[in-house]
């Protein structure tokens, strides 16, 4: 007797197989970020673990702390330890956001699968910029930003950070970081990989730079900004997909709007920063303030660019399909005429026929009544 070997089912592919782990990834993650956390309650090992969880480099020395006073901190080598760590963690958020909201929500919209992925797309976004903005501008509003544009350059680079300051760009840090795993663990096209590395490498690149060269305060209002008309984006973009096509129209003119006062306002912030504030500060270099000055301007530049573009390129596909429609509607009544024409000739034609195979007093009898017929309408 020869036993055929038993199929693998699709709901449990073989361990360590690439299914296995996209299908796992969330526990897998988690399982590997609770090491760390179990980590904190051994004596031996909790030097090592805190090194993952918990801010580093403290700015103010623990025995001159007062009753009251808040401890601030400077940035470090160990904030890639922490960064890693919540990197994972954004792994887990990511994956629970996905099955218990947007795969649900998915299933009553009955969308396509070029649709499901921009879906996904703007529904993890838009989550984590509504967190983002409302954490920012609880930062902004505590450090005194909000009414003070001083305070972006005020103490450079002496500038410490309080533990929700800090801890904002290791989770901004950590968040960019993970969108790469997602990649996979997603399943997303390969045509759809370019333009989703593209942003994330320059959200990462950009908040690192920022971060390491101690522009955090300038960098935290920029993102705020940002973040806010980028919300206002998705909003849209998620009702355009949930067939809300006469409020997603006025979403997206919000947005519109939004986008270029936000440009404006990103520039009008660095330019005051960089090249007015930072001007009398010995400690940079005209070099790298005209250097950060034209990153952002370059960035806000880019993104106007590519607005315009877009703008442009839909008014001209609006103006085409109008055309082709007005010739095609041109054409549809040429052919109407044409046709009652040819229908009229061949009704003539035929009754003409008709009338030549009479007899000849026939004939004569019908063309006199014609005669007369056409003289009464006259």
């Amino acid at each position: 007797m020869v036993v055929k070997p038993r199929k693998t089912s699709s709901k449990n592919p073989p361990i360590l197989s690439h299914e296995f782990v996209i299908q796992n990834h969330a526990d897998i993650v988690s399982c590997v970020a609770m090491v760390f956390v179990v980590g904190l309650m051994f004596q031996t090992t909790q030097p090592l673990a805190s090194i993952f969880i918990a801010m580093h480099h403290n700015a103010t020395p623990v025995e001159e702390l007062t009753y009251g006073q808040e401890m601030t901190y400077t940035t470090g080598l160990k904030d890639l330890c922490a960064v890693f760590f919540y990197t994972l963690i954004g792994v887990v958020v990511h994956a629970v956001i996905q099955e218990y909201i947007l795969d649900k929500i998915k299933t009553k919209l009955h969308l396509s699968k070029v649709k499901q992925s921009k879906f996904n797309e703007s529904g993890q976004l838009l989550i984590f910029y509504v967190v983002a903005v409302l954490w920012g501008g609880d930062v902004i509003f505590r450090e005194g930003l909000l009414f003070n544009v001083s305070a972006l350059w005020r103490d450079y680079p002496n500038i410490a950070m309080t533990f929700m300051f800090k801890f904002f760009f290791i989770v901004q840090l950590a968040y960019w970081l993970h969108c790469y795993p997602e990649l996979y663990f997603q399943k997303v096209k390969k045509e759809d990989m370019p333009a989703r590395i593209t942003y994330a490498t320059i959200y990462l690149v950009t908040i690192a730079a920022a971060y390491v060269m101690n522009f955090t305060r300038l960098a935290l209002c920029l993102l705020v900004l940002h973040y806010g008309a980028e919300t206002v984006f998705h909003v849209a973009r998620l009702l355009h997909f949930a067939d809300k096509p006469s409020v997603a129209t006025k979403a997206f003119s919000v947005w519109n709007t939004l986008f270029v006062v936000t440009r404006l306002a990103s520039i009008i912030l660095s330019v005051s920063t960089f090249w007015f504030g930072l001007a009398d500060n010995e400690s940079i270099s005209f070099v790298v303030r005209v250097s950060g000055l034209a990153v952002v301007v370059s960035l806000q530049v880019y993104m106007l660019q590519r607005f315009l573009t877009f703008h442009l390129s839909r008014r001209r596909e609006a103006s085409r399909l109008t055309a082709t429609a007005e010739s095609e509607a041109k054409k549809a009544k040429q052919d109407k005429k044409a046709k009652k024409a040819r229908e009229a000739a061949s009704k003539k034609s035929t009754e003409e026929k008709e009338i030549s195979e009479l007899p000849e007093v026939d004939q004569n009898t019908n063309k006199s009544l014609r005669q007369r017929g056409a003289a009464k309408s006259k």
